[in-house]
């Protein structure tokens, strides 16, 4: 066995300190939260729109049903439906635009 450390072994070692130090509260790391919209706010955000569920899923390319279950709080969009989601609550023409 190799007693010395490659270039990777350092880049994680250097990753887990800058962690660790993060977790101390001795730095900020740069980070992204994206939202858990509760079954109101989808609700509100399609209501806001005045569109029907399936409207509101045909023009944002989601699944008509799944929409239903968020807003009747059964289940909860992914991660990825969770970026849409915000996307489309702050600036919706950009979705339509980009789903053209």
């Amino acid at each position: 066995m190799s007693t010395q450390r490659t270039k990777v072994g350092r880049d994680v070692e250097k990753a887990l300190g800058e962690v660790l130090a993060h977790v101390k509260g001795e730095t900020e790391l740069p980070c992204r939260i994206v939202d858990d919209p509760s079954a109101e706010r989808i609700l509100a955000l399609r209501k806001r729109m005045k569109l029907s569920r399936q409207k509101f899923a045909d023009r944002f390319g989601l699944d008509a049903r799944a929409l239903q279950d968020w807003e009747q709080g059964r289940r909860t969009p992914d991660r990825a439906a969770r970026v849409l989601l915000t996307v489309i609550e702050k600036n919706p023409k950009a979705v339509e635009k980009a789903l053209v």
